[in-house]
């Protein structure tokens, strides 16, 4: 950093952020910016380095650019927004970040305490308007920590304190309020580029616990994983996969938000683990946050139960109560080269295990047959199944790196996908319109891959298509958002019949509180922004549009966007 005497506290921020590995800033600026804004500009004309700070027009998409750019990443970015109005507007996102262990630095400001007689007190309406009493309280229960920064010198300590929180295990969002006049004030320039000056934590998976997990699966007769956010890094997700066809071990892969087996490797038993599960004798929960429907699904009163993952009994979440007589903490791709490594020279019945995965082989193989069988069977309506495995054909026929974003829109399994990052579905805490954003996010982080977002009409529409749509334009981020419109609340309507499945909800010829009709015209919403758009409403349209929409995206570089009408 060249020398320079002070800086204000607003513009020390960003040089802060770089030292720490941080690459973008998403932002939402407000009237509590312009000490921020004024840093930005002298930096830039210094020609200081600094992360990229992009405007986001709305703060949903901010949230969810950040967890998609961890996603690809594996680096934890920040997001700035404007006083309380932007972090509620912001806390979905939070929200759906702390549920799935995604980090991020957090931070919006504080409308001016002072309504005078200060720089940087109050100077328009909104600063009596968006005082709050608790403003934290819109987030904390998201955040690992929060804080409201006191005094400029406190700055570098604190994005470190922030940064280290968030990024330590079990990783999450952090958030810090960030006051005007504080801003405002000047600080010492020097030493803002200096290595961070505290390390995140992250536990080793307790050696002897591996060893007793390691014995139990070497002697288990049927032992089932059920995962449902991935297998780690992609050493680990390989390793995993090897491993469990050297043991014969099965996968199920029940809601799950991450891919942790190919969709059509021979141990992966599909999403359903009521079968599995009934007859298992060592059951491995391995990062669920639910791994079965209690009401629906037991496991065998005998049988020995494992949690591994980042916080195994997920600790946050007041009520989950599902067994667990050995608990192992720590990432997956630490604890799973551990196990693995472990069971590598234990003594193992041979004809069991060959047995076992005979009999998985040939499960799946049947599984895979089905899904053809029954999606293919389209009739004149498409429906989200066949909307799957046309898209999967698809990508397949491409044969490049691609993630699908899918938010109640395209299925696994029908879907079928194989590699490390290949899969990613709406967090379990159902904050919706994630998909579009996260998809931006990832393709931000790796321009040469294919990003997919895949989503129900409800779920489109809470992404905020027009904010998303303008973000694509302007960064030049071309996702292929693919809308799976039902002109419903699909997933309200299926959880009223599952709960009343003969009541009358169910027999209404509409059903209350569930309906979108008239469907807006979403092509035209894409267009708005120089999206390439289609609508398909029959089966024999599909492909030839996603094949189009993919040459758009792949040699254009433009957004496309397919409007697919489907049954409910």
């Amino acid at each position: 950093m060249r020398d320079r005497a002070t800086m204000t506290a607003g513009g020390a921020i960003f040089p802060r952020l770089k030292a720490l590995g941080v690459d973008y800033v998403f932002a939402n600026s407000g009237t509590d910016f312009p000490p921020i804004i004024e840093g930005l500009a002298q930096a830039a004309a210094e020609g200081i380095d600094l992360p990229k700070a992009l405007v986001m027009p709305h703060e949903h998409a901010a949230m969810g650019m950040a967890h998609g750019y961890y996603l690809m990443t594996g680096k934890a970015q920040a997001v700035m927004l404007h006083t309380n109005v932007g972090l509620a507007n912001g806390a979905i996102g939070a929200i759906n970040a702390a549920c799935e262990h995604i980090p991020m630095i957090l931070m919006s400001g504080r409308t001016p305490a002072t309504e005078a007689g200060r720089f940087g007190a109050r100077t328009v309406p909104i600063g009596w308007g968006q005082e709050m009493r608790d403003q934290t309280a819109l987030v904390r229960e998201a955040a690992k920590w929060d804080y409201e920064l006191k005094f400029p010198e406190q700055i570098p300590e604190l994005l470190d304190r922030a940064h280290a929180i968030a990024t330590s295990t079990p990783k999450g969002p952090v958030y810090l309020s960030i006051p005007r006049e504080v801003l405002c004030e000047e600080v010492p320039a020097d030493g803002l580029d200096r290595p961070p000056s505290m390390a995140a934590v992250e536990p080793a998976p307790d050696p002897q616990a591996i060893a007793t997990l390691a014995g139990w699966l070497a002697g288990a007769e049927r032992p089932l994983i059920v995962a449902q956010r991935g297998a780690g890094d992609a050493e680990s997700f390989a390793a995993f996969a090897q491993w469990c066809d050297t043991w014969g071990i099965g996968v199920c892969s029940w809601w799950a938000t991450h891919l942790a087996i190919a969709t059509d490797h021979p141990c992966h038993v599909g999403a359903d683990p009521g079968p599995w599960l009934a007859e298992a004798d060592v059951v491995v929960i391995l990062d669920c946050l639910a791994p079965w429907m209690p009401d629906a699904h037991q496991p065998r009163a005998d049988a020995k139960i494992v949690n591994i993952g980042p916080d195994p009994l997920f600790s946050r979440f007041p009520v989950r109560n599902f067994r667990s007589d050995l608990s192992i903490c720590g990432e997956s791709a630490r604890t799973l080269p551990a196990l693995i490594a472990a069971m590598e020279d234990l003594p193992r019945d041979q004809h069991l295990v060959d047995t076992r995965r005979a009999r998985l082989a040939e499960q799946c193989f049947t599984r895979q047959r089905k899904l053809v069988e029954t999606t293919a069977a389209a009739g004149e309506r498409l429906t989200k199944p066949s909307v799957s495995r046309i898209l999967g054909e698809a990508l397949d026929a491409l044969g490049v790196e691609s993630s699908v974003f899918s938010e109640l829109g395209t299925m696994l399994g029908p879907l079928p996908r194989r590699d490390h990052r290949s899969w990613f579905q709406e967090p379990h805490s159902g904050g919706l319109g994630w998909s579009f954003p996260a998809a931006l996010g990832a393709q931000l982080a790796e321009p040469d891959r294919l990003c997919i977002a895949t989503m129900g009409d409800g779920s489109y529409m809470f992404s905020n298509p027009v904010a998303c749509h303008q973000i694509a334009e302007a960064l030049a981020l071309p996702v292929l958002v693919v809308i799976l419109n039902n002109g419903e609340w699909g997933a309200v309507r299926h959880s009223v019949t599952g709960l009343y499945p003969d009541g009358a909800a169910s027999r209404a010829n509409a059903m209350p509180l569930t309906g979108l009709s008239p469907s807006p015209e979403f092509c035209k919403v894409a267009e708005a922004s120089n999206a390439w758009a289609r609508r398909v409403s029959h089966p024999d349209e599909l492909r030839p549009a996603l094949d189009a929409a993919l040459t758009v995206v792949r040699k254009d570089r433009r957004c496309a966007l397919l409007n697919v009408e489907i049954a409910g």
